[in-house]
């Protein structure tokens, strides 16, 4: 009699049409699935992030039985759980007489390099839910000077066909951006993403969570994302229906109180694996189509889908095992206690990490253009920034973490990602967002213990780092600004903003 294989799926991968089953045999192969400590502690996940997986795993596997599928499933709190995806191998190994895995290639380096190190045989097969494959990305960034996501992500709209018209984009342009930059109108809100009930499966994952994980960052109740693929179906369907006929004029908008604006809310779904990220675009296009939705919106949602997310994640692979730990600024600050919800001042901050301790969520801007710019102002070691956002959000896992946060919003890579740092005084918040209007801080105010951080930072930061990126030509007219003010005005700003760098290496609030 032939051994049984261990058909392994990861908590991400909870797609019946994964590589890895689709190279297995029903009749023959046993899955393996397991809630472990290794993974939930290794960073610490928020509660709902957490929950979120255990309930979402635990359906998947049921699924699978129902389909005719043997599946070895183990549980966090199984006496016999051995703590690490590697253990369990091993331990279903021993149990099935296996000796062989079949594996589909994990979003972090981490995994991958555990399982290529496995006593176990393990066969890996590349991850074909995404658009662009590891070959394809790396024969379009062969030889290119920088590796810019808009000419990307034109070729990923010629594969797809998606907003095409012939061989020419939809609208005469690639690219609608400009029309996604409108500040909130007073009074602007959204519709709130549709909330699921936990149902008893979910509701015992709940009771174990708060168990093992009440010392996490984060609330876990009330808890209310999707778990299995008809639920996440019904919050694509809101989507469209309700917030992507706005999405695209308020995608960068900030509004106190409202946490999810016109945002999708999809990603924790997509990256999971409940939703398809191609057919997620084909409804939004044909909402277009349908004269439901305008351009610009659409554009814009499909763009974040086939251009950022397959661009980041071909940048994770290309750029190899040590990515997450650069740290071309040689910034080394501690991570601020606001990050954990200490006390601040600052309603930005106060806003976007209280959103993250609710919901395990947050939109791009917050992310970027609140915590993110903040943290590298202040010159905050960027493995510490990393580890934080790769902890706190529900979709968050390092192959789509890691280039954004360690790339895009720390610019720790050094230039791969974005072409300049993204950072900016307090103006763009102001511009974006109604925090300011009862921020104890002047967003107006330059120097002085009521001058907005970000002012401060801004060019303390411009000043430390004027020798990397003074010849920048994104930046240059940041720093024919700052050559121009008085000797006098300079030295109050960097004196001020020196200051509020010892506070936050005090500890203190800021």
């Amino acid at each position: 009699m032939v051994s049984p294989r261990l058909v392994l799926v990861l908590g991400d991968q909870l797609t019946p049409t994964m590589a890895a089953l689709k190279a297995a045999d029903m009749a023959r192969d046993v899955v393996v699935m397991a809630e472990v400590a290794a993974e939930t502690d290794y960073v610490p996940h928020h509660p709902k992030k957490i929950a979120f997986l255990f309930a979402a795993m635990r359906k998947f596997a049921a699924r699978l039985q129902a389909d005719g599928w043997r599946v070895a499933y183990t549980r966090l709190d199984d006496p016999d759980n051995a703590g690490s995806i590697g253990g369990e191998l091993l331990r279903r190994a021993a149990e099935f007489g296996a000796t062989e895995v079949l594996a589909t290639e994990p979003g972090e380096w981490r995994l991958i390099e555990a399982l290529r190190d496995h006593p176990l045989t393990v066969r890996m097969l590349e991850d074909d839910r995404f658009l662009c494959t590891h070959s394809e990305f790396e024969a379009w960034a062969e030889g290119r000077k920088a590796l810019r996501m808009e000419f990307f992500y034109r070729e990923m709209r010629r594969k797809t066909g998606l907003l095409m018209d012939g061989d020419q984009p939809e609208g005469g342009q690639w690219n609608f951006d400009h029309d996604n930059r409108k500040g909130p109108p007073k009074g602007l809100s959204g519709p709130v993403p549709p909330r699921f009930d936990p149902d008893a499966v979910t509701e015992e994952v709940l009771r174990l969570v708060e168990t093992r994980f009440d010392s996490h960052f984060g609330d876990l109740r009330p808890f209310w994302f999707a778990t299995e693929p008809a639920q996440a179906e019904q919050a694509l369907d809101h989507f469209i229906a309700y917030a992507l006929p706005r999405f695209g004029d308020y995608q960068d908008a900030m509004v106190t109180g409202q946490d999810f604006l016109f945002h999708s809310v999809l990603s924790v779904y997509i990256n999971a694996g409940l939703l398809d990220p191609l057919e997620v675009c084909r409804r939004a296009e044909a909402a277009y189509h349908a004269g439901r939705a305008p351009l610009n919106a659409v554009e814009g949602f499909i763009r974040q889908i086939i251009g950022w997310r397959e661009f980041v994640r071909g940048v994770y692979f290309r750029e190899g095992p040590g990515y997450a730990q650069r740290n071309a600024l040689d910034h080394s600050r501690r991570l601020p206690p606001v990050y954990w919800g200490g006390e601040t001042r600052m309603r930005c901050m106060k806003e976007a990490v209280g959103v993250t301790r609710r919901e395990a969520y947050a939109h791009h801007i917050q992310r970027l253009m609140v915590t993110g710019n903040f943290a590298l102002l202040a010159g905050v070691d960027p493995g510490e920034v990393h580890e934080w956002y790769l902890a706190v959000y529900a979709d968050a896992y390092e192959w789509v973490e890691a280039p954004n946060t360690v790339g895009m919003s720390q610019f720790a890579d050094g230039g791969v990602v974005g072409s300049k740092p993204y950072v900016s005084s307090g103006n763009y918040i102001s511009k974006m967002s109604d925090y300011c209007k009862t921020c104890a801080y002047g967003v107006k105010v330059k120097t002085g213990p009521d001058a907005c951080p970000f002012n401060l930072l801004y060019w303390h930061f411009l000043g430390r780092h004027r020798d990397s990126f003074a010849q920048n030509p994104r930046m240059a007219q940041m720093y024919r600004t700052w050559d121009r003010m008085e000797p006098s005005r300079q030295s109050e700003i960097l004196s001020d903003a020196d200051a509020l760098l010892s506070r936050l290496d005090a500890g203190e609030p800021v």
